[in-house]
């Protein structure tokens, strides 16, 4: 009994010596050991590291996804009135959260004895970047306030999140990223009602500065708990940069996937207020269509991410790309109501919603074909893609809004002035499930 428990320590401080900040070993005498470190998968500490994720991620995601209501005010404000830029506002503040990810990963990797001080840092950023975009006169200040340093900050702030989560979980790890996304749509819930109540009372101006002071308020009793499981190591463990994942076909192909996806993924929740007020809607039911996405991509998220921890990721794919395209062809294309846009909202949110709870089955299939790869490391990367599709799809849209003809001339929401729109969508949806064909080609096992 002695020697299976003694072997059973053992076995555990050596997997906690590979968790290691930046994987460092520390000398075997000096290893912490098992006892004295907080439970994995479990204990008060574990929870409340993922309850102050789950806050930041509400506060910089939900924020960010609620967009829309800025750009259905924006689009009529005398300010930003004809502009053609408002859109590129929403999507630079996702899109950069998403580009800066490796840049802050591998500067958080380099100076360890700093990196549990980046949510604080960074939730200061943000919230100053807010109050600065209060005093824009142009669409410019607001891209590099609302949007460009808004998106930096958010980054700083949940970068912690995936540099610490391989310590606090283990084998939930599915679970626990699938937890902290879904608190982008439960604030998702509320943002969009009372930003449509401030900015139709205060204006754009004063909405920015009482939400720079509510996020900072929300998120400062969290920060004390956003801090890593192990003890921080002197030495920079150099190995984790290790890159060669990125000529590996598995990861080539999953990356593609994920780019293609974040291409048209976003567009639905920037312009549904928008599109509403279009077919009809008042301004409150035109807001609600993104509180019902964000609820319905809360639950997405946490099923999801329950499902990743237990099937391969390209079933958890096939799931979330056949209910999407369904879901934007069938019930976006023919929106003609308020109702089927509620309808659409919701299983879009389900679907397209949970799509970034499959990157830790991703990780998973990437580290199977190339053991050395860091699960950091691939996942700051796989964010950079999601980046990169997300900036595109900004001016991108904007151009399809101005050159669609099909208004008039097309059945359903397709003859809305957005059936160009509404059809990228549903094309980009599609071409990120063609990772299902790869495994034809042996470019991915399922076994």
């Amino acid at each position: 009994m002695d020697t299976e428990r003694s072997s059973s320590t053992n076995s555990n401080t050596s997997r906690d010596q590979e968790l290691l900040p930046c994987n460092s070993k520390l000398d075997p005498e000096k290893a912490p050991l098992e006892d004295d470190l907080p439970p994995i998968d479990g204990g008060f500490h574990a929870w409340m590291f993922l309850a102050a994720s789950t806050m930041i991620e509400a506060l910089v995601w939900g924020f960010a996804f609620s967009f829309g209501v800025f750009e259905s005010y924006y689009r009529d404000s005398d300010l930003l009135k004809g502009s053609h830029m408002v859109a590129i506002i929403g999507t630079c503040a996702t899109g950069v959260a998403y580009l800066s990810c490796p840049v802050v990963i591998v500067i958080m990797i380099l100076l360890p004895r700093y990196a549990r001080w980046f949510s604080t840092a960074g939730c200061i950023l943000m919230c100053l970047s807010l109050a600065m975009g209060s005093f824009s006169t142009n669409t410019t200040h607001l891209v590099l306030s609302q949007g460009v340093g808004f998106g930096i900050g958010g980054c700083i702030a949940y970068s912690p999140s995936i540099m610490f989560m391989s310590e606090w979980f283990d084998k939930r790890r599915g679970l626990a990223f699938g937890m902290v996304w879904a608190g982008s749509g439960v604030s998702g819930i509320l943002f969009p009602l009372v930003l449509g109540k401030l900015l139709d009372r205060f204006g754009f101006a004063t909405t920015l500065r009482i939400c720079s002071v509510l996020l900072f308020v929300l998120a400062a009793p969290f920060l004390y708990f956003h801090r890593p499981r192990l003890p921080i190591s002197k030495n920079i463990a150099h190995h984790r940069f290790n890159v060669r994942f990125l000529r590996n076909p598995v990861f080539l192909m999953y990356q593609a996937c994920n780019a293609l996806e974040a291409f048209g993924f976003f567009l639905p929740a920037i312009y549904l207020p928008t599109f509403a007020r279009s077919i009809g809607a008042s301004e409150l039911p035109a807001s609600l269509t993104v509180t019902a996405y964000n609820l319905a991509s809360v639950f997405g998220s946490i099923s999801m991410g329950h499902l990743s921890d237990r099937c391969h990721a390209l079933r958890c794919i096939t799931i979330s790309t056949i209910g999407t395209v369904i879901s934007i062809f069938l019930l976006w294309g023919f929106s003609t109501n308020i109702a089927v846009l509620m309808v659409f909202s919701v299983s879009y949110g389900i679907f397209a919603g949970s799509f970034s709870a499959t990157w830790s089955g991703m990780i998973r299939e990437v580290q199977k074909v190339d053991t050395r790869s860091d699960a950091t490391i691939v996942f700051s990367v796989i964010a950079f893609g999601r980046g990169i599709g997300n900036v595109v799809s900004g001016p991108f849209s904007e151009f399809l809004l101005r050159v669609d003809n099909w208004q008039g001339q097309a059945a359903g929401a397709y003859g809305t002035g957005y059936g160009l729109l509404i059809v990228c969508t549903g094309l980009t949806a599609l071409a990120s499930g063609m990772c299902l064909f790869a495994r034809y080609f042996k470019c991915i096992k399922t076994a």
